[in-house]
Protein backbone atom coordinates (compact mmCIF):
# COMPACT_ATOMS: atom_id res chain seq x y z
CA UNK A 1 0.00 0.00 0.00
CA UNK A 2 1.12 3.54 -0.71
CA UNK A 3 -0.10 6.28 1.61
CA UNK A 4 0.43 9.91 0.63
CA UNK A 5 0.24 12.24 3.61
CA UNK A 6 -0.24 15.71 2.19
CA UNK A 7 -0.16 19.04 3.98
CA UNK A 8 1.56 22.31 4.71
CA UNK A 9 4.72 22.65 6.78
CA UNK A 10 4.13 21.96 10.48
CA UNK A 11 0.56 20.76 9.96
CA UNK A 12 1.12 17.37 11.64
CA UNK A 13 2.10 15.15 8.68
CA UNK A 14 5.15 13.56 10.28
CA UNK A 15 3.30 12.93 13.54
CA UNK A 16 0.56 11.14 11.61
CA UNK A 17 3.10 9.20 9.52
CA UNK A 18 4.85 7.95 12.66
CA UNK A 19 1.53 6.92 14.22
CA UNK A 20 0.54 4.98 11.11
CA UNK A 21 3.99 3.39 10.95
CA UNK A 22 3.47 2.08 14.51
CA UNK A 23 0.23 0.41 13.39
CA UNK A 24 1.45 -1.06 10.12
CA UNK A 25 4.95 -1.93 9.04
CA UNK A 26 5.88 0.86 6.65
CA UNK A 27 8.77 2.83 5.19
CA UNK A 28 8.46 6.61 5.52
CA UNK A 29 9.79 8.75 2.68
CA UNK A 30 9.70 12.51 3.07
CA UNK A 31 9.78 15.25 0.43
CA UNK A 32 12.76 14.84 -1.88
CA UNK A 33 14.32 11.86 -0.06
CA UNK A 34 13.83 9.96 -3.31
CA UNK A 35 16.71 11.95 -4.84
CA UNK A 36 19.10 9.57 -3.05
CA UNK A 37 17.97 6.78 -5.37
CA UNK A 38 20.04 8.01 -8.34
CA UNK A 39 22.58 10.60 -9.43
CA UNK A 40 20.21 12.52 -11.70
CA UNK A 41 16.88 13.94 -10.60
CA UNK A 42 15.00 12.53 -13.58
CA UNK A 43 16.35 9.03 -12.98
CA UNK A 44 15.58 9.29 -9.25
CA UNK A 45 12.00 10.36 -10.00
CA UNK A 46 11.57 7.48 -12.43
CA UNK A 47 12.93 4.94 -9.90
CA UNK A 48 10.82 6.40 -7.11
CA UNK A 49 7.62 6.26 -9.17
CA UNK A 50 8.40 2.64 -10.01
CA UNK A 51 9.03 1.85 -6.33
CA UNK A 52 5.68 3.37 -5.36
CA UNK A 53 3.86 1.56 -8.16
CA UNK A 54 5.47 -1.75 -7.18
CA UNK A 55 4.46 -1.21 -3.53
CA UNK A 56 0.80 -1.05 -4.60
CA UNK A 57 0.95 -4.67 -5.71
CA UNK A 58 3.38 -6.05 -3.14
CA UNK A 59 3.09 -6.79 0.55
CA UNK A 60 4.94 -3.54 1.26
CA UNK A 61 3.74 -0.26 2.77
CA UNK A 62 5.22 3.11 1.92
CA UNK A 63 4.18 6.38 3.51
CA UNK A 64 5.15 9.38 1.40
CA UNK A 65 5.03 12.68 3.33
CA UNK A 66 4.33 15.57 0.93
CA UNK A 67 4.56 19.30 1.62
CA UNK A 68 5.09 20.52 -1.96
CA UNK A 69 2.23 20.51 -4.46
CA UNK A 70 4.35 19.18 -7.34
CA UNK A 71 5.15 16.00 -5.39
CA UNK A 72 1.51 14.89 -5.40
CA UNK A 73 1.91 13.88 -9.05
CA UNK A 74 4.43 11.25 -7.96
CA UNK A 75 1.71 9.27 -6.18
CA UNK A 76 0.43 6.38 -8.28
CA UNK A 77 -3.25 5.76 -8.98
CA UNK A 78 -4.53 3.64 -6.14
CA UNK A 79 -2.50 5.37 -3.43
CA UNK A 80 -4.40 6.36 -0.30
CA UNK A 81 -4.30 10.13 0.07
CA UNK A 82 -4.61 11.83 3.45
CA UNK A 83 -4.85 15.60 3.76
CA UNK A 84 -3.53 16.99 7.04
CA UNK A 85 -4.76 20.46 7.94
CA UNK A 86 -4.01 22.94 10.72
CA UNK A 87 -4.92 26.60 11.18
CA UNK A 88 -2.31 29.22 10.29
CA UNK A 89 -1.65 30.23 13.91
CA UNK A 90 -0.85 26.64 14.89
CA UNK A 91 1.44 26.28 11.88
CA UNK A 92 3.26 29.52 12.78
CA UNK A 93 3.72 28.46 16.41
CA UNK A 94 5.07 25.04 15.41
CA UNK A 95 7.42 26.57 12.84
CA UNK A 96 8.58 29.12 15.40
CA UNK A 97 9.37 26.28 17.84
CA UNK A 98 11.23 24.44 15.08
CA UNK A 99 13.31 27.61 14.56
CA UNK A 100 14.19 27.84 18.28
CA UNK A 101 11.61 30.52 19.11
CA UNK A 102 12.30 32.85 16.21
CA UNK A 103 9.95 33.26 13.22
CA UNK A 104 11.46 35.75 10.77
CA UNK A 105 8.95 37.94 8.94
CA UNK A 106 9.82 36.52 5.47
CA UNK A 107 9.19 32.98 6.77
CA UNK A 108 5.91 34.05 8.36
CA UNK A 109 4.84 35.65 5.07
CA UNK A 110 5.78 32.49 3.15
CA UNK A 111 3.67 30.37 5.52
CA UNK A 112 0.73 32.75 5.06
CA UNK A 113 1.07 32.64 1.25
CA UNK A 114 1.14 28.85 1.23
CA UNK A 115 -1.69 28.41 3.73
CA UNK A 116 -4.59 26.56 2.16
CA UNK A 117 -2.65 25.45 -0.93
CA UNK A 118 -3.88 21.85 -0.57
CA UNK A 119 -7.49 22.68 0.33
CA UNK A 120 -8.83 21.63 -3.08
CA UNK A 121 -6.90 18.35 -3.34
CA UNK A 122 -9.01 15.23 -3.70
CA UNK A 123 -8.12 13.00 -0.77
CA UNK A 124 -9.50 9.79 0.72
CA UNK A 125 -9.19 11.08 4.28
CA UNK A 126 -8.78 14.40 6.04
CA UNK A 127 -6.97 14.69 9.36
CA UNK A 128 -6.99 17.57 11.79
CA UNK A 129 -3.30 18.06 12.48
CA UNK A 130 -4.08 19.72 15.80
CA UNK A 131 -5.76 16.60 17.18
CA UNK A 132 -3.62 13.98 18.85
CA UNK A 133 -6.19 11.22 18.21
CA UNK A 134 -4.95 9.27 15.23
CA UNK A 135 -6.86 6.11 16.15
CA UNK A 136 -9.69 6.55 13.64
CA UNK A 137 -7.44 7.18 10.67
CA UNK A 138 -5.03 4.38 11.66
CA UNK A 139 -7.95 1.95 11.92
CA UNK A 140 -9.22 3.01 8.49
CA UNK A 141 -5.75 2.39 6.99
CA UNK A 142 -5.48 -1.04 8.68
CA UNK A 143 -8.96 -1.97 7.42
CA UNK A 144 -8.00 -0.90 3.90
CA UNK A 145 -4.88 -3.10 4.06
CA UNK A 146 -6.95 -6.05 5.30
CA UNK A 147 -9.42 -5.60 2.44
CA UNK A 148 -6.59 -5.50 -0.12
CA UNK A 149 -5.11 -8.73 1.27
CA UNK A 150 -8.47 -10.51 0.90
CA UNK A 151 -8.80 -9.52 -2.77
Amino acid sequence: MVIGIIGENCSGKSTLAEAIKKEIEAEIITGKDYLRMAKSESEAISLFKMKLKDALHADQNIIYVISEKEHIRLLPDGAVRILVKADINTIKERFKARMHGNLPVPVEQMLERKHGMFDNEMCDYQFDGISKDVTEICNAIKNSIDLNKKQ
